[in-house]
């Protein structure tokens, strides 16, 4: 009995002891190497096998050379191009991977980072420099992210200092040469008809419904024995709508004073009631009745949109106007005018060039003048030679660039030539 106690005593000891070695061996093997890595004997931090291969492929990227700076060309200041020869770590197969370039106001002072590229590039721009100002620049080409800040501090200042630099603006931008020639074809064909309009040669110009109808529209008013108004728009002299819209109330003002109607011109602005004053007082003056001006035929009611609006819609519903016009900048209030007008029987002639409004003129007035349509009507009316020459000559300038369109869809849809090339940046 005491025999079998003590050959199961030991079974249970080898068990355990088994058990141990199975279980905590392995433990301290795994945490024994951890352990001495942390601490060196002189109790300095030791690096792992990771961090040790990406310093060693760090240090091995080699400087680049033949670093260099200049002014960037062709821009309006503020920016310095830096450029250098590659690293010859930079390969397929090489270590580089970035280079970042850094900027200081002095050799001796701290560089900062002012941007980086990846591998294969070798310029940079700096945008952010100010005209006038000196600055020195380094590059330096790293292994990788992560790479570690004294090594980074190490080759930044073993790089080589490009010349100093300064940025400052360009009177011209070369790259964009192809939008001064055409700039300079455009004026020439608007000087060269203007020339020709002075010196009496006749400018063919279309047609237009709405103006052709003026004639009709002043009769109409003169034989109902009522008013003709006109509205220019609630925009100020400084837009050229309203520009457009004064010049054509100069022919209808005439035409008024010639049939002895009565012409009101209701304004929102303050300037364009000094410019349309007097507009009308020419035109009176033209048509041989200048006594027949009155002050009170151009009048100011409120700079506020809706209230100008309002005030029209009443003096059209009382006084009921047999012909009324629309010339200028219209928004919002364009549909609530155009309607009421259209409500009293009013004829209606309307000329814009706001996209959106146009939709609502055209179903309410008899007449619309769409686009550039307003301007080509006070050329149309004035006969005034510059009006018909920059009107030719833009209707030039516009059949050249279709004569391009064409020209370029023929010519890239066979593969004989990129004509759209003109028409970029060039490089």
């Amino acid at each position: 009995m005491y025999k079998r106690l003590r050959s199961g005593s030991r079974k249970m000891r080898v068990a355990l002891f088994l058990c141990f070695s199975v279980l905590v061996i392995p433990i301290l093997i795994a945490v024994g190497p951890a352990t001495a890595e942390e601490e060196s004997p002189a109790g300095d931090t030791l690096v792992s096998a990771e961090r040790l291969d990406s310093l060693t492929a760090f240090q091995i990227a080699r400087p680049v050379t033949n670093a260099r700076a200049e002014d960037n060309p062709d821009d309006g200041g503020g920016a310095a191009l830096i450029k250098w020869d590659h690293s010859p770590d930079d390969h397929e197969a090489g270590t580089v991977t970035t280079y970042i370039v850094y900027r200081s106001e002095s050799p001796d002072s701290l560089f900062v980072e002012v941007g980086d590229v990846p591998k294969g590039v070798f310029e940079l721009i700096d945008g952010n420099t100010v005209d006038g100002r000196t600055y020195f620049y380094k590059v330096v080409p790293v292994a990788g992210p992560g790479a570690p800040e004294q090594a980074l501090l190490a080759m930044l200042n073993a790089a080589d200092l490009t010349d100093p630099v300064s940025s400052s603006a360009q009177w011209f931008d070369f790259r964009r040469i192809n939008v001064f020639v055409g700039t300079m074809l455009l004026s020439f064909l608007i000087i060269f008809m203007i020339i020709r309009a002075k010196s009496g040669k006749e400018l063919f110009i279309r047609k237009i419904a709405g103006m052709e109808a003026v004639d009709e529209a002043v009769g109409r008013a003169t034989e109902m024995g009522r008013k003709i108004f006109f509205v220019p728009g609630i925009n100020d002299m400084d837009n050229v709508q309203t520009i457009a819209g004064i010049t054509i109330l100069g022919r209808v003002a005439e035409l008024a004073a010639q049939y002895e109607t009565w012409l009101e011109v209701p304004v929102c602005r303050s300037l364009v009631l000094v410019t349309a004053k007097e507009v009308v007082r020419e035109a009176y003056a033209k048509a041989g009745r200048p006594e027949a001006f009155q002050e009170n035929q151009v009048h100011y009611l409120t700079d506020d949109q809706f209230g100008y609006a309002a005030a029209i819609d009443g003096m059209v519903v009382r006084e009921k106007p047999a012909t009324i016009f629309y010339m200028g900048a219209f928004f919002a209030e364009s549909l609530i005018l155009a309607e009421t007008g259209n409500a009293t029987g009013a004829i209606q002639i309307a000329g814009t060039a706001m996209p959106s409004q146009l939709p609502f003129f055209v179903a309410s007035c008899d007449y619309t003048l769409i686009g550039e349509e307003l301007f080509a009507a006070s050329a149309y009316l004035s006969k005034e030679p510059k009006l018909l020459g920059s009107l030719k000559g833009q209707d030039m300038g516009k059949a050249v660039i279709l004569f391009a369109i064409i020209a370029g869809i023929i010519l890239e849809t066979f593969g004989i030539w990129s004509l759209s090339s003109l028409f970029t940046v060039i490089e």
